[in-house]
């Protein structure tokens, strides 16, 4: 099964609080938030390490586990295997600010930005632009190629769970996708593996 967790990083807005997470890092996730400039980027890197060696921990995971991680505002997310299958993962999270038309024609196949444009209200399109957003980056996320892959050489049919249905060549595999939410907080999730098993809830008890 994959899992999933979100955490709120804004207790590493503190720099003792910030230290003594920092201190426990390995040393290549030290010099990645050194790079980072932001306090809030910096805090993302250390709170997305650390939530993942809290689940590691929590579940006693081997080092070789299939995990993802991700970040946006004041949040960090990560999904994993926590049942020892081989398969791919990928999670994204999103804190929705105003609608991105723009972004949605340049990227998004065209039916997908025409499920934006045609959405509704303002709110409504604003809400179907960020599932689109988490569902496409999560889909990148779990084939490891990221950005290389280009937006609009994959679709996706919103629904309940959203469906892949046109996908790369190279990744000929089933997908499988499931959304999250929290009531007040606006963010989209979403986590998409080859693993057939979900699970339903995003899980918020571990905590920085």
């Amino acid at each position: 099964m994959v899992r999933a967790w979100l955490a709120d990083i804004t207790p590493l807005y503190d720099e003792e609080c910030y230290g003594k997470y920092y201190e426990r890092l390995p040393l290549f996730r030290r010099k990645k938030a050194d790079a980072l400039r932001s306090r809030q980027s910096r805090a993302q890197s250390v709170g997305a390490w650390s939530l993942w060696e809290k689940i590691r921990a929590e579940y006693d995971l081997p080092e070789s586990s299939v995990y993802n991680l991700s970040h946006s505002g004041d949040y960090v997310m990560c999904a994993a295997e926590t049942d020892a299958v081989q398969c791919r993962v990928g999670c994204d999270l999103q804190q929705m600010e105003k609608l991105k038309m723009k972004i949605a024609e340049r990227f998004f196949c065209r039916e997908e930005y025409l499920a934006v444009l045609e959405g509704g209200t303002e709110e409504e399109r604003r809400d179907i632009f960020y599932r689109y957003w988490v569902l496409k980056e999560s889909f990148l996320k779990a084939t490891r190629k990221g950005m290389a892959l280009p937006m609009n050489s994959f679709s996706i049919r919103l629904g309940e769970p959203p469906v892949l249905v046109k996908q790369p060549a190279e990744f000929p595999e089933p997908y499988h996708y499931r959304e999250y939410s929290i009531d007040r907080l606006p963010y989209k999730m979403a986590v998409c593996t080859t693993d057939e098993i979900i699970d339903s809830k995003v899980h918020t008890e571990l905590r920085l």
